[in-house]
């Protein structure tokens, strides 16, 4: 097993230490592994996906000016 260092900020480790009784290792294990999990089922969607990267670009732009537009009516 590959152990990993993470860096967290001073207040949340504070806070985390109000619950000792929370195994944070395994919380932030299994954490990572349902986000691998998740992308792994992305790149396994998008592989079938017939778009190229200037239809995913237009697509996208598309996308922000409508909500650009939506936003500026308010």
């Amino acid at each position: 097993m590959t152990n990993m260092t993470l860096a967290i900020e001073d207040d949340l480790h504070d806070r985390m230490k109000q619950h000792s009784e929370i195994r944070w290792s395994e919380v932030v294990r299994k954490s990572i592994w349902q986000k691998v999990e998740l992308l792994e089922a992305l790149d396994k969607i998008a592989s079938k996906s017939k778009l190229t990267q200037k239809d995913v670009d237009e697509i996208s732009r598309k996308i922000k000016m409508d909500t650009f537009d939506e936003l500026n009516k308010r």
